[in-house]
């Protein structure tokens, strides 16, 4: 991937190195073994620490005790990676609201290391990234790169674009509603797990944006090589529920899926990639 052709993006914060305690969750103090078994779920699933604790929502307001960030230091290679991929994102999803009549706003990507406190409470790396729809920020620890190499044994840049434009994926639903709507269901009683659940299907329309997001990139950089789409497509593969739960505990439990499988995950990348066109990526209607 020659990602050097992107356009820098401003909006790269780093927020140093956590501290201040143990990760709680709107207001919620965890002891050591809830820190342990939330860095295992995080770990597996790969989920937002607030939807795993059910706490803080959407509306959650900022927390006093948030970390002060400053600008990301643009001498680092990784630094220079995510701040050229999420300038990409900001372009593009700006081209797509523009086209109709809205406004992208660009969040921010935070870098943490060890710890973070953010909207939606304070996160260990452990959770791997994640989108806080509280104060509208991706927070992504750079070494969970070398996890993906560790685990996977996958290290190319556009499969670590994914990640990113993964998570920005979450930050478009944010602006379009999504997220509303899916908190109005929950609080009506609506299925958020298993294989039909609204976890899934909101995780796989992100997948599905992130496949919109490299379609339009691709056009207007030509930055792909041999390779990157099959990198993204084996990362979607590796972190899918039933992959994931086959590796830590030798067995699948659809009714505990909370980002669908990796054959729906490729799938929606897939056709988030292969048109380019949001409309396109509707996972809350029918069949999934």
């Amino acid at each position: 991937m020659l990602w050097q052709k992107g356009r820098r993006s401003d909006n790269v914060e780093d927020a140093g190195q956590g501290g201040g305690g143990g990760p709680s969750f709107g207001g919620r103090g965890l002891g050591i073994g809830g820190i342990i078994i939330l860095a295992i779920l995080g770990a597996v699933f790969f989920k937002d620490p607030t939807a795993l604790l059910g706490d803080a929502g959407p509306g959650a307001a900022a927390s006093p005790q948030a970390h002060a960030s400053q600008p990301a230091a643009a001498n680092d290679p990784q630094v220079d990676f995510v701040r050229a991929i999420l300038g990409e994102t900001e372009d593009t999803w700006g081209e797509i609201f523009s086209a109709n009549g809205q406004r992208y706003e660009q969040p921010k990507l935070v870098l943490f290391r060890g710890a973070v406190r953010t909207a939606c409470g304070s996160a260990s790396s452990a959770v791997g990234p994640f989108y806080c729809p509280g104060d509208r920020k991706v927070y992504l620890d750079l070494g969970f790169f070398q996890e993906m190499q560790r685990r996977f044994n996958e290290s190319g840049d556009f499969a670590r674009a994914y990640v990113i434009a993964h998570e920005v994926g979450h930050h478009v639903q944010n602006l379009v509603g999504v997220f509303d709507k899916v908190n109005d269901a929950r609080r009506r009683g609506a299925r958020m797990e298993g294989a039909n659940g609204l976890s899934v299907r909101q995780e796989l329309q992100a997948d599905c944006f992130a496949g919109v997001w490299a379609n339009h990139s691709q056009q207007r950089q030509h930055w792909l090589q041999s390779g990157d789409i099959e990198s993204a497509l084996h990362a979607a593969t590796a972190i899918g529920d039933d992959a994931l739960q086959e590796q830590a505990q030798h067995r699948v439990v659809p009714d505990s899926f909370t980002h669908g499988t990796s054959a729906q995950r490729v799938r929606w990348f897939r056709t988030g990639f292969d048109t380019g066109d949001i409309g396109k990526c509707n996972t809350f209607s029918g069949s999934i």
